[in-house]
């Protein structure tokens, strides 16, 4: 898993960061931040389509009219494969299930389709641990 968690720091410039709100107290805010702070472009992926630390947010992953390197998923498990399915329709790189959020389905049917995933997960603490190499 760590060369595939490096692969993913390294390469993916563009993150869709689904379930990221304006609210402060969620995981997702400072997770999205600290990605903006190593130079990763972040697009917020939520139902209120809400712009984040100035980046406009979009409802949805299909709604997003530019490439996606990586799909950032804050959601619970069982929403969380149909997020990596659409990860895999909008052709990303890459998909990034964040702590707690665990779908051996759908890190079977993601990896198969050729994405590189990782669950489990946060980018904020793996790049402390590995560095993006």
């Amino acid at each position: 898993m760590d060369a595939d968690i490096r692969k993913i720091l390294a390469d993916c410039d563009t993150w869709a960061v689904v379930g990221l709100s304006n609210n402060t107290d969620r995981a997702a805010y400072g997770v999205a931040r600290f990605l903006q702070g190593q130079g990763k472009r972040i697009v917020p992926v939520h139902p209120s389509a809400e712009a984040v630390h100035g980046e406009q947010g979009y409802a949805s992953l299909a709604d997003i009219p530019f490439p996606v390197d990586c799909v950032d998923v804050f959601v619970r498990s069982e929403l969380a494969g149909e997020i990596a399915d659409q990860a895999v329709g909008i052709n990303a790189q890459a998909v990034w299930f964040q702590l707690g959020v665990v779908d051996q389905d759908a890190y079977t049917r993601t990896t198969a389709a050729g994405l590189t995933m990782v669950m489990n997960h946060c980018p904020a603490i793996e790049w402390a641990r590995l560095g993006p190499s």
